[in-house]
């Protein structure tokens, strides 16, 4: 496999300026850069935009743009709120709860933690809607292996009923 790592994930916000504090004094990254253009590189569109980018801890990084010349920005009205979303990881459990209560400190809604088995986590939204998950890693090889195994069979069965297989249900009973 020859592609390593995330380099970075893009997303859109509405307002650049609000979106930094929030990276920076809520989940504490690292404000890594901003390029700002009248074009689109990658198109050659005449589109204004601001391009910033908050590195974490490995290198990569999450960006966003503002677009001040499109149409308000939404979200997509036919996916539950819960299925789109960043999730990062965080070193342990201590680490997990200690951002929880900074982010609740700032006054945003914290679910969580959920127990998913395979990972602990805490679920917020940032000012622009977009929800994020912060997990910790709780996944065993003997885990990895087992989910791995059944992996293809589950996706064949879904595929051909569009019903969940049970082959894996065990992450989620206690």
């Amino acid at each position: 496999m020859e592609i390593k790592s995330l380099h970075h994930v893009a997303y859109r916000c509405k307002d650049a300026k609000k979106t930094a504090e929030f990276y920076t004094k809520v989940l504490d990254l690292d404000y890594a850069m901003a390029i700002s253009e009248d074009h689109v590189p990658s198109t050659g569109e005449d589109h204004p935009y601001m391009h910033i980018f908050f590195r974490m801890d490995d290198g990569s990084c999450v960006a966003f743009f503002e677009l001040p010349e499109s149409p308000e920005m939404g979200r997509d009205q036919n996916t539950p709120l819960w299925v789109q979303h960043l999730a990062l990881r965080v070193k342990d459990m201590k680490t997990l709860m200690r951002y929880k209560k900074r982010i609740e400190s700032h006054g945003v809604e914290v679910l969580g933690p959920v127990d998913h088995t395979i990972c602990q986590s805490i679920y917020f939204f940032d000012p622009n809607g977009h929800r994020l998950e912060l997990a910790v890693d709780t996944t065993t090889p003997s885990m990895r292996k087992k989910l791995s195994s059944v992996s293809k069979a589950m996706l064949e069965e879904w595929n051909k009923t569009k019903k969940a297989p049970h082959h894996a249900d065990w992450v989620h009973k206690k």
